[in-house]
């Protein structure tokens, strides 16, 4: 099965540790990164997907993949 995740969160250095984490969890990236400004500050966000063995659930928790 096919899984999707849209990571978002400030533009700073624990956002890059976040998706440098999912990538090596296995994770691929998916697109583009989006940046917004919400007024404060800069907001990006990144598409990552991964294939696993099993079929969908809602239930799955995609953080722990």
């Amino acid at each position: 099965m096919k899984l999707y995740r849209l990571l978002t969160g400030p533009d700073d250095a624990a956002f890059c540790h976040r998706v440098s984490e999912a990538l090596n969890r296995g994770w691929h990236l998916h697109g583009n990164p989006a940046l917004t400004f919400n007024g404060e500050r800069v907001i990006a966000a990144q598409a990552i997907v991964k294939e696993v063995d099993g079929e969908y659930a809602p239930e799955i928790r995609l953080g722990e993949l």
